[in-house]
């Protein structure tokens, strides 16, 4: 049975907050939500006009208090600090889970802080779309998706029990796996296709006279591939900088292998072009079944 909480303090209400805020509310998960964000923020002001907060804070030490639940949903170089911050005005029982797709840096300095009683289960629903602010949060947001928690050996196996049917109850499917793994992973399919996104609008922009015109003409191919670059720039910068290692050790392989093929297409070599090809198609037929789900 899914827990109900008494009050749950979101910090940070954009795409994942307040999608997660709307389905807390539609499931009956939660008695009241606070909203908590900085200051003149016309977003969370936003988030209760449109009932997806009851509650809004400036002030995390404030908005956090009474509260059973803490989600904390902002840029990933920002979490730790929040919890930091929040921990003192917390009072047990509490469980805190983050949404960030960083994680070993995060649980390394928030592991250090947790009093007893306080339980920090790192999470990263595995959602999103191109676009930011609570304006965009919709309910069905993680239905379907992956959630994947990294609980370490400090973590309270029943606080990861609670946050793990609060996910089910999103209709996401939940799975465990080692920080560090999560990290290697979403570097390279998530962290590194949106580099690529970023850098080909750019070499496409850059690439001379008429460039910028040429982009007006773009078929689906490129519309679809670098959608996510419209994603905040914000977010990503501070997960380029919290995974740099991993971000870029994939940077390399990917290099290695567009070199690789660069060199087939200066030999006139386009069976090795066409083998490429086909390999990655056979790669990716083969995963579509599970990219549907």
């Amino acid at each position: 049975m899914t827990k109900q909480f008494k009050k749950a303090a979101i910090i940070g209400v954009g795409l994942i907050g307040g999608s997660l805020a709307l389905t807390l509310r539609q499931k009956k998960l939660v008695a009241s939500i606070t909203g908590i964000g900085r200051a003149g923020s016309a977003n969370l002001e936003l988030a209760k006009r449109m009932g997806v907060v009851d509650e809004v804070s400036h002030e995390i030490s404030e908005g956090v208090k009474g509260a059973d639940l803490v989600i904390v949903a902002v840029p990933v170089r920002k979490i730790a600090s929040s919890i930091i911050k929040a921990i003192s005005s917390l009072t047990a029982p509490c469980v805190i889970t983050d949404v960030g797709s960083v994680k070993k840096a995060i649980i390394l300095e928030v592991e250090r802080c947790i009093p007893a009683g306080i339980d920090f289960v790192p999470g990263h629903p595995i959602a999103g779309t191109e676009h930011s602010g609570v304006e965009s949060a919709f309910i069905s947001l993680f239905q379907n998706r992956v959630c994947i928690l990294t609980p370490t050996e400090k973590t309270n196996k029943a606080a990861v029990e609670t946050v793990k049917r609060m996910w089910e109850a999103t209709g996401s499917k939940v799975v465990t796996m080692d920080a560090a793994v999560h990290d290697r992973i979403l570097s390279a399919v998530s962290h590194l296709p949106h580099i690529i996104a970023y850098t080909l609008v750019n070499a496409v922009a850059d690439a001379g006279d008429g460039a910028l015109d040429a982009l007006n003409y773009s078929a689906g191919g490129f519309r679809d591939f670098t959608r996510i670059a419209s994603s905040s720039p914000e977010m990503w910068v501070d997960i380029c900088a919290m995974n740099k290692g991993n971000i870029i050790e994939m940077i390399g392989k990917f290099e290695k292998t567009l070199a690789e093929l660069k060199k087939q297409l200066v030999a006139d070599d386009f069976e090795g072009v066409k083998t490429s090809f086909e390999k990655a198609k056979h790669i990716r037929d083969s995963i579509t079944p599970a990219l549907k789900k």
